[in-house]
């Protein structure tokens, strides 16, 4: 009956004079798997903590480290000394030196396990040659997984040192351009404060009209008249302000005396923009004022006359930085030909926007002249009774009742407010009322700026 022995041969000199050993064995731990799991668990715990310091002499860089898009890098070599590219014939050198290494042994403590038959004698010299021939079989198979994925690894290599690179760039030119934008801020620090200060003026007050459009008939006089002489003292301030400069002239459709800058024209049209929405906001609190009590049809009737006012004055906003923009096109110093394509082609391109603001306007004034109820009719009595007299918006008895194309019946003043967000009934989900434009009935207007 043959018997095999497991024979352990340690790198180190000592370990192999003990040579074959029995069926038993002790394994010790290798320090190498040691080290590098303390380096790995270091490393963990390091990167979980944002590296300051770096980050103020690098911001860009320790960003892109700290998201994982480049590789981090130690604090010795953090400098321009490391490269992310390393040459082709030095990663073979490093991985020839770590192939003999292996086998050499020294003094990494690795072990290599041979199964020996004892009545064999040529074992150990037959096991050692099939060893040899899986050692070549391998490195053959992993040099040709390296020859394929080689390609893509150099080039991957390359895009991150290309990355690092403009970061680096950025890096350089930031405090520059940090140094310019400060002084940028310095020459038109009024320009910027006012502009600021007009734009938030402008948002608080359209949260404030959206607020008294939605507490209806709880609404208090005084206080929409309150909010209506402080919207147009501002106004009034904000020009009486810039009295002397060419700020109201758009304002009739009259072109600036001299060709404005680029930035003196943006800050015109921004102020004049606001300005006309802080008047239009003016005008909505008198609507308000006169819907105080409004209730049923007068309700829905304040929820058109607010979208018509929103319309028109969309429209208007339209044409008003056109004033500025043609003078600042039509300059002569470009040449004749330039300037009258470029002020021809902005006047082209202001025309198709000014098409469609008509078209919604247009809209609007066709809502407002219906006398019915453009998604459904008023309910018979009959109607009423049949379907029980209970609104199943404000579970109360309904009050001018309003019969949906969907056949259900609720009141007026309800449907009007729900069909200010939607468009489908409130019960069976079916569409309603037709998409024809949007509705501004809850007193909102629009913040985005009209630039061109």
């Amino acid at each position: 009956m043959e018997t095999s022995g497991l024979s352990l041969d340690t790198t180190d000199s000592d370990a192999s004079a003990t040579g074959n050993l029995g069926s038993s064995t002790v394994l010790s731990p290798s320090p190498r798997v040691t080290n590098s799991s303390s380096i790995s668990l270091r490393r963990t715990t390091s990167s979980d903590s944002f590296p300051v310091i770096r980050f103020l002499q690098a911001p860009v860089t320790t960003v892109l480290e700290y998201s994982g898009v480049l590789r981090p890098r130690s604090n010795n070599d953090y400098h321009e000394s490391e490269s992310l590219i390393h040459d082709h014939r030095h990663r073979h050198d490093v991985s020839d030196a770590d192939t003999a290494t292996v086998s050499n042994g020294g003094d990494n403590g690795e072990v290599s396990i041979r199964i020996i038959g004892d009545s064999d004698p040529e074992g150990e010299h037959g096991g050692e040659a099939v060893a040899g021939e899986r050692e070549m079989a391998d490195s053959g198979d992993v040099d040709g997984e390296n020859g394929g994925s080689g390609s893509h690894s150099d080039s991957s290599s390359q895009q991150r040192y290309d990355m690092q690179q403009i970061s680096r760039w950025i890096e350089q030119i930031l405090p520059f351009s940090l140094l310019l934008l400060i002084v940028f801020i310095r020459q038109h620090l009024q320009g910027f404060f006012v502009t600021i200060y007009v734009t938030a003026f402008m948002y608080k007050s359209n949260d404030i009209l959206q607020k008294q459009t939605a507490l209806k008939g709880e609404r208090k006089l005084s206080v929409l008249a309150g909010y209506f002489v402080v919207f147009v003292l501002h106004v009034i301030g904000v020009y009486w302000w810039y009295q002397n400069d060419d700020l109201c002239y758009p304002l009739f459709m009259v072109p600036p005396r001299a060709i404005p800058p680029f930035w003196h024209a943006i800050f015109t049209i921004i102020v004049n923009d606001t300005m006309v929405r802080q008047a239009a906001m003016a005008a909505k609190l008198v609507l308000l004022m006169f819907y105080r009590n409004g209730k049923g049809h007068d309700f829905r009737r304040q929820g058109q006359m607010l979208t018509l006012v929103e319309y028109t004055l969309l429209l208007y906003r339209a044409f008003l930085p056109a004033p500025v923009w043609y003078r600042f096109f039509l300059n002569k110093e470009y040449g004749s030909l330039f300037s009258s394509l470029t002020t021809g082609l902005y006047l082209t391109f202001k025309l198709t926007s000014i098409v469609e603001k008509v078209g919604s306007l247009w809209t609007a004034l066709k809502a407002l002249s219906r006398k019915d109820v453009h998604y459904g009719s008023y309910a018979t009595p009959e109607q009423v009774i049949e379907a029980g007299d209970l609104c199943a918006i404000c579970q109360e008895k309904m009050q001018a009742p309003v019969l949906l194309r969907c056949k259900h019946i609720f009141c007026e003043d309800c449907v009007s407010e729900w069909f200010e967000r939607e468009r489908t009934c409130p019960l069976c989900r079916s569409v309603v009322k037709p998409a024809d434009i949007r509705s501004f009935g809850d007193g909102s207007t629009t913040i985005f700026f009209q630039l061109f």
